[in-house]
């Protein structure tokens, strides 16, 4: 999730979903058969395109155009334990694509997603049609409130950067103190808290990104609890 720091223009959401398609084509995504997300070549020309469509000089990163490492992570571990968020509620937190959420609700999760950047929805919405999934979903910032009361809150590839990092740890921290249960996803990024802070290590997965922004083709995508 990144946050948009001037003033975008508002475009109807129509605008925005074709804006997705014609930056996008719709793929499988590696290591998740059955998958399929709308996803960017390169990640240069969409930014500027982002940009020259909002009226921005410094548009945010277009994170719903990529599966990232974490996401990609996290996305294993629940097809490989799909009773973890079975029939619960699930909160996708910066869903970017929406591609954890999908998975979540593949396998039988009631989810909803939240993200600020303004293309998110339209990509949410059209990856949750090619999987033929329904995913709720709200366009702004959770990190102003409460947590929300669901079962499960889900947070992939959310420490790239130290404002949002020392936003999100307390947040989450304040859901796991309410009961929710905190999962989260990242490759081991700078700004990922240490093990004793609460992070637990559940797994680890080597994912192949769909982005040239990481170090290298593949990473080691690893999935925490966060109490």
């Amino acid at each position: 999730m990144a946050r948009v720091e001037s003033s975008p223009r508002r475009l109807p959401l129509s605008h925005r979903r074709a804006f997705v398609q014609r930056h996008t084509r719709l793929r499988e995504v590696d290591g998740l058969p059955g998958i399929r997300l709308h996803l960017a070549d390169a990640v240069d020309p969409v930014w500027h395109a982002t940009e020259e469509t909002l009226g921005l000089d410094d548009a945010p990163i277009p994170f719903w155009a990529f599966a990232w490492a974490g996401g990609l992570a996290l996305s294993r571990w629940l097809i490989d334990h799909p009773d973890e968020v079975a029939g619960r509620t699930v909160l996708d937190f910066a869903t970017g694509s929406g591609l954890v959420g999908i998975v979540a609700a593949r396998v039988g999760a009631t989810v909803s997603a939240v993200d600020v950047d303004p293309f998110a929805e339209a990509a949410v919405a059209l990856n949750a049609r090619a999987n033929r999934v329904h995913i709720g979903y709200a366009a702004r910032d959770l990190l102003d409130e409460p947590p929300p009361s669901v079962d499960v809150l889900l947070a992939a590839d959310t420490w790239y950067e130290s404002p949002l990092a020392d936003r999100v740890l307390p947040w989450l921290r304040a859901a796991s103190a309410r009961g929710v249960r905190v999962l989260v996803g990242d490759p081991g990024r700078k700004y990922l808290p240490p093990a004793e802070s609460g992070f637990a290590e559940l797994a680890r997965y080597p994912v192949r990104t769909t982005t040239t922004l990481e170090d290298r083709e593949v990473v080691e995508g690893r999935v925490f609890e966060v109490s």
